[in-house]
């Protein structure tokens, strides 16, 4: 580092330090002013609207002392409201004391004649009255410069056009504490370098951002604003997650005008160990967190069934399957209850109810018909287009009911007249004619409900009772050849009330389109992020259609990383159909940062023919396979492949078992020796 540029960027750093300082000073001066402010208010609320308070508020004639406490209420909660803005931003600027940017562009405007130098920091900094910009926000538009370009002609898309320009430096740097530790300018093989040095540190039980070491292509994905569905396929390792939450990150910072917000934003994570691991990295980056769901969770929120099989279980069910015809016919049925032509069973099936399955029956009302099973039927299937089947069923319910009350109010006075006669009922005849007309009343309800109450389980069960029936649903659709053991093996299940993973991604969305969403809290979610889609069948993305239609979405995911099925890329033809998504792009990512060569060259061995992953150029040890005759002795060779990785000071050590009464097993094991944690399903 030249002595000159060392001592511009130091005392630059002061100047910024000085700079956040002062705005951490003011901005603790207006948290306190915000404090007495609110002590003011409530003393107001308390000393003027006491009568207010006090008074039937509920009433109209109160309407007035509501207005005026309601203009003492507001107050207090807009002063609330600054007051927590206030001290958000304290606790930011006080991080960013710490780290205040990692890269410096200059770059030169085409019709300037000096280079302008660029801060890119993970949040940005400014002069309020001057609107001086110290440090860029690392996902304004500008900042591309330093993710996109070398030296030389460079430009970035800003909100009134393209900007061209010109580089002649790039500058990255390292903090500590606060203290620059050391900085360099950036060509290609130094980025590599320094994101080899990254990469090659021990991991920690959260994932980190990457705000410093984005790269070109991967920078693009995480801006791309155009598209209704923004496709990643990426080897592993190749940082797609990351990506993902850093895309989540800048559509929430481009949603300052477009009013993006972090309750528009939902990720549909694998599983809750991988929720936690993620939970950090949009804090980090100065967002508020999003929610995070797994599929398991919206089998329980739609069907509300304590025993429904998690992924997990299904998956260690397959993989511990003793025949091989046992596990093929795991695979078979689950590929088949997830594919599109089962759904078009479904649908067909749903369609078909109101003529074989539900059984009407005449009602009557103390003698006088009130609707016939033909008439009920015959409006359930001339509206069967309009709507879904659970609302029409409803209404029907309604307006029978609606009849029934008309009647009920003669029916009433007949019973009184009754009763009236009835010695043992001189003084009570009103109770105890609402009393009979209540009983009948029940007696008439739960005969409509009979045929109005729709039960998706027992309707999806009755599916695989009767295999002629079946077949006739399924004309002209292509079945797997063991369709008779799958419909037997399912409908043995169901009869004992248990719902392995397949059928409840099934009766999932034969429960959504025939009764509809139960809850409408995700009306609001514009923006979907899936990971891990590799796994994901056809119905679970046309199950997430029908939670967020409206919504655009990222979905992550792997080919060669499935675990229960041969996924290829035509799984990126078909998600743009199934979503309805016209706008829709997909992006390759086949380098991996994770791996080392040597895990790389080993791993490829399992992998299809013609499919190329590309190393970051990492060394390590060349992954190795014990064989133990016994017990002991694979006990004896775990035990100095742990001792081998302490004192190699790995941070985290983990071993992976096949099923979880193996990992159990493991654990009692070797607890004894060493300090171990053991890992289950419930274990978050």
């Amino acid at each position: 580092m030249e002595t000159n540029e060392l001592n511009f960027e130091a005392k630059n750093l002061e100047k910024i330090k000085i700079i956040i300082n002062a705005q951490i000073d003011e901005t603790i001066k207006s948290i306190e002013k915000n404090r007495e402010d609110i002590v003011l208010a409530k003393q107001d609320l308390r000393e003027n609207s006491q009568h207010s308070i006090s008074s039937r508020l509920h009433s109209f004639e109160n309407f007035f002392e509501l207005a005026e406490l309601s203009q003492y209420i507001l107050p207090i909660t807009a002063k609330t409201d600054a007051l927590d803005n206030e001290q958000t931003k304290a606790l930011s600027l006080k991080k960013m004391l710490q780290a205040p940017y990692f890269a410096r562009v200059n770059f030169k405007f085409e019709d300037e004649n000096e280079f302008e130098k660029i801060y890119i920091g993970r949040t940005s900094l400014s002069d309020k009255d001057t609107y001086e910009i110290y440090i860029y926000d690392w996902r304004a538009p500008i900042s591309s410069l330093f993710y996109r370009f070398g030296q030389g002609p460079a430009h970035y898309v800003a909100p009134d056009g393209t900007i061209h320009g010109e580089i002649n430096l790039k500058r990255q740097f390292e903090f500590k504490h606060g203290e620059l530790e050391f900085y360099f300018d950036s060509d290609v093989q130094i980025v590599d370098e320094f994101l080899r040095k990254l990469l090659s540190q021990n991991a920690t039980n959260k994932m980190k951002t990457i705000v410093e070491t984005i790269q070109k292509d991967q920078d693009v994905i995480i801006r791309d604003m155009g598209s209704d569905l923004m496709m990643v396929q990426g080897v592993a390792g190749s940082g797609k997650t990351s990506i993902g939450l850093h895309r989540v990150a800048y559509l929430m910072y481009k949603g300052l005008t477009s009013r993006l917000l972090s309750n528009n934003i939902i990720i549909i994570s694998p599983n809750h160990l991988f929720e936690q691991y993620i939970s950090n990295v949009l804090p980090e980056l100065g967002e508020n967190d999003v929610e995070s769901l797994i599929f398991d969770e919206i089998f329980t929120r739609t069907l509300r069934y304590p025993r429904i099989q998690p992924k997990n279980r299904f998956l260690e069910m397959l993989v511990s399957a003793e025949t091989e015809h046992e596990r093929n016919m795991i695979k078979s049925s689950m590929e088949f209850k997830g594919s599109l032509e089962f759904k078009e069973i479904l649908l067909r099936y749903i369609k078909d109810i109101p003529n074989n399955q539900i059984h009407f029956k005449d009602i009557y009302y103390h003698g006088e018909q009130v609707a016939s099973a033909e008439e009920c039927k015959k409006e359930l299937q001339t509206n069967s287009r309009s709507s879904q089947l659970a609302t029409l069923l409803n209404l029907l319910h309604k307006k029978i009911l609606d009849r029934v009350h008309e009647l009920r109010v003669i029916r009433l006075k007949e019973l009184e007249t009754e009763a009236r006669q009835d010695l043992s009922h001189r003084y009570d005849y009103k109770e105890y004619a609402r009393m009979i007309s209540i009983a009948e009343s029940t007696t008439l309800i739960l005969e409509v409900e009979s045929f109005t109450e729709l039960h998706s389980m027992n309707l999806y069960t009755q599916l695989f009772s009767n295999k002629k029936y079946f077949m006739e649903l399924a004309s002209g659709l292509e079945l797997p050849s063991n369709i008779d053991e799958i419909m037997k093996q399912t409908y043995a299940n169901l009869r004992e009330r248990v719902i392995l993973y397949d059928d409840a991604l099934a009766l999932t969305f034969f429960s959504i389109k025939t009764k509809g969403m139960r809850t409408n809290v995700h009306q609001n979610i514009k923006q979907v992020v899936i990971d891990e889609a590799q796994d994901y069948y056809p119905l679970h993305f046309e199950v997430l259609n029908c939670m967020f239609p409206k919504a655009r979405y990222t979905v992550l995911g792997d080919i060669n990383q499935s675990l229960e099925k041969n996924s290829t890329m035509s799984l990126y033809d078909q998600i743009p159909k199934i979503l309805g998504k016209e706008k829709s792009t997909l992006a390759t990512m086949d380098k991996s940062f994770r791996c080392t060569s040597e895990i790389l060259d080993f791993s490829s061995q399992f992998l299809d023919a013609g499919v190329t992953i590309t190393s970051f150029s990492r060394s390590g040890d060349k992954p190795q396979v014990h064989k133990s005759e016994t017990r002991d002795e694979f006990y004896e060779s775990l035990f100095q492949e742990i001792e081998y990785s302490q004192a190699q000071n790995f941070g985290s050590i983990g071993i992976l078992c096949k099923t979880e009464s193996e990992a159990q097993s493991v654990h009692a094991h070797l607890k004894s020796k060493m300090d171990i944690k053991l890992i289950l399903s419930e274990s978050y």
